[in-house]
């Protein structure tokens, strides 16, 4: 009986079990922040007036120079001058009362103007040293290897064009392997006949400048030649040569770079310079 009660019972039908709900996610898009809007015409006109009024002071200060250091004396003067008068016509003690409010004041004016005054002598006394090219004292020289290529000479005479009027370059001397290709631009002067000193190529070699120079394979720059004793091993320059570049060709010479001013070879220069050197290397290596 319990067999044909469940037969006749009616099951409702099973449903799948539906799986959880997946979100997809909508596509990330790149982010751009926005973009300022465009300065109008008024912020133009302001921001060139203010450049302009800039402009203005430096020009101003720097026509002014030595007043402008002084500024601080005539202030501390002023005001120390100012001090004694307002305690003559005031009808105070000449001595100085702690207890007074207006005997402290007075100190304290009186210290604030002798440090004025002196900041401003400080300022008189310390003026930055003007750095102007020199006209180097020498004869001028040209002389040529003539041992070297149709094609490396161009090298070197281009090399020395191109120094000469980007740079402050006044001497050039080339030593590549162990002989002088080229010496040109101003030499010293030989006391004996008044000609170029030549280049003793052997002798600059043994340097202490070379060989540091070649140890190193990176270039050195003697910003103030006049400071560095190694000076005496350049005896074919004049005298008074400001800076000097010592540029490594590869493993085989050295590229000598003298100037008419005291840091006259900027950054550029330097790494110019260093390119160059690359390229008279790949040049005079096929000569």
């Amino acid at each position: 009986m319990e067999l044909s009660l469940l037969r006749s019972r009616t099951f409702a039908p099973l449903r799948p079990v539906s799986s959880p709900c997946h979100f997809r996610r909508p596509p990330s898009r790149a982010f751009f922040p926005p973009q300022p809007p465009p300065p109008s015409q008024e912020d133009r006109g302001c921001s060139r007036a203010m450049r302009t009024r800039q402009e203005w002071v430096g020009d101003w200060v720097r026509s002014n120079d030595t007043l402008v250091r002084a500024l601080p004396i005539i202030i501390g003067g002023s005001s120390l001058l100012a001090v004694l008068l307002n305690r003559a016509i005031s009808g105070i003690a000449a001595v100085s009362d702690a207890s007074s409010s207006q005997s402290r004041a007075d100190i304290l004016t009186l210290a604030l103007s002798v440090t004025d005054i002196l900041a401003g002598l400080v300022w008189l006394s310390i003026r930055p040293k003007s750095i102007s090219p020199v006209v180097p004292r020498g004869v001028d020289c040209k002389r040529v290897d003539p041992d070297v290529s149709t094609s490396a000479l161009h090298e070197l005479l281009w090399t020395w064009d191109s120094l000469m009027a980007a740079t402050c370059c006044k001497s050039l001397v080339v030593v590549y392997g162990g002989n002088c290709i080229l010496q040109i631009g101003v030499a010293a002067s030989s006391p004996e006949d008044g000609k170029a000193v030549n280049v003793d190529a052997q002798k600059f070699i043994q340097g202490s400048l070379y060989t540091s120079a070649n140890e190193s394979k990176k270039q050195s720059y003697l910003a103030n030649l006049a400071l560095y004793p190694g000076r005496t091993e350049l005896p074919f320059l004049p005298a008074n040569t400001q800076a000097l570049i010592l540029q490594p060709i590869g493993d085989k010479g050295i590229v000598v770079i003298g100037g008419d001013t005291i840091r006259g070879f900027t950054n550029l220069d330097q790494a110019w310079i260093a390119m160059i050197a690359d390229k008279l290397d790949a040049t005079l290596s096929k000569s």
